[in-house]
């Protein structure tokens, strides 16, 4: 998903002013995807948060290996998912700078 978010950055840098009304609406297409992704995205973030500080909690009040080694393994996944989740919120962020300035121009 990053590359492909990358990629259509850049392919909407090379639009000509001439193709604006185009880009609009593709863009718009983008946007909604890229909504969708970012709300699945929230959702399981939401879901290892939850399980890290569950994980957290039964390590507290009852230590062992086995509830250590899963802390960690969750603690790990949500990481690399709030790292995922930053760069889908930015990336759209600027997807809807790019249209508002697209709807600003006049041709």
């Amino acid at each position: 998903m990053k590359e492909k978010i990358e990629e259509y950055l850049k392919q909407i840098n090379k639009v000509k002013a001439s193709e604006h009304e185009r880009l609009k609406e593709d863009l718009l297409i983008h946007i909604s995807f890229y909504q969708h992704e970012r709300l699945i995205h929230l959702l399981v973030t939401i879901t290892f948060a939850l399980l890290t500080f569950f994980s957290l909690y039964f390590l507290v009040i009852m230590p062992s290996i086995a509830i250590t080694i899963l802390f960690v393994i969750f603690l790990i996944m949500l990481t690399f998912y709030i790292k995922h989740y930053y760069f889908l919120e930015n990336n759209v962020q600027k997807l809807y700078q790019i249209y508002d300035v697209l709807t600003k121009t006049k041709l």
